[in-house]
């Protein structure tokens, strides 16, 4: 799909790999609805990008649905739909303190997972409602999963499991929506540079990016943003996690 003038939603879009994959649809003629949690940064961003700019909460049912209304009322039904949103705290399962609280586990699956599956699911029912182009295309969908979906890291059990079922989301989806034209796949990225690395001491960044072996440094959300608009302008790429990682694989620590 050419995504000049096609309505596009992109979650976690205030900060690293959502706000480059927002700037870069909007650089590329879409009309972007940006969703964070944070209201005042999105707004910023999205003012930047002549975009709209929602606070919401992709985990919660209502919050989302409210948030793609408005984004069908500034734009029409939306045609390319981007979750980035994610966290990503670091616990094991048993710790010095005992066994991982449930409540943090279920909140990573929360956000990652099920918040992924929202969008997919508002997105996928706006999608087909909309005219198909010339290839049959109503819309496409992009997920983000994560080399650690693979090659899960000790401390890193609700984080891999939640990317796990982005990865395993993509094929079912993929064939569920065959049959209307949207096209469901997922980025599996390495090491970027988010806030989240990127605000780790110089010491522990550098120990980081001696483990990729080449580049051997942090991947720049623009290049995931590349991904992505390959991702929507290539038809044939349908049901398929891209891993985007330099060639990464992760220790066990």
């Amino acid at each position: 799909m050419n995504v000049n003038g096609l309505p596009a939603i992109v979650t976690g879009a205030a900060s690293g790999l959502g706000e480059g994959t927002a700037r870069a649809l909007a650089a590329a003629g879409a009309k972007v609805t940006l969703l964070d949690l944070k209201e005042g940064p999105v707004q910023a961003v999205a003012a930047e990008v002549r975009g709209l700019g929602l606070a919401c909460d992709v985990s919660d049912a209502a919050s989302l649905e409210a948030a793609v209304a408005a984004a069908r009322d500034a734009h029409g039904p939306c045609a390319v739909a981007v979750s980035c949103a994610g966290i990503a705290p670091a616990a094991k399962i048993v710790g010095k303190d005992g066994p991982m609280a449930l409540d943090a586990f279920a909140a990573v699956i929360q956000v990652n997972l099920i918040g992924t599956f929202n969008l997919m699911r508002l997105a996928a029912a706006d999608m087909q409602t909309r005219a198909p182009n010339e290839d049959g295309e109503r819309g496409v969908i992009v997920n983000t999963a994560s080399v650690a979906a693979f090659e899960g890291q000790i401390g890193q059990a609700a984080y891999a499991a939640s990317k796990g079922g982005v990865a395993s989301l993509t094929l079912p989806a993929a064939r569920e929506f065959a049959k209307t034209g949207v096209r469901v796949n997922a980025i599996a990225p390495g090491l970027f540079g988010t806030p989240m690395l990127l605000g780790m001491p110089q010491a522990v960044q550098d120990s980081l990016a001696a483990t990729l072996p080449f580049p051997q440094r942090f991947g720049r959300p623009d290049e995931f943003a590349k991904l992505v608009l390959h991702m929507i302008e290539n038809p044939i790429l349908n049901g398929e996690v891209v891993r985007l990682d330099s060639a990464l694989r992760m220790a066990p620590r």
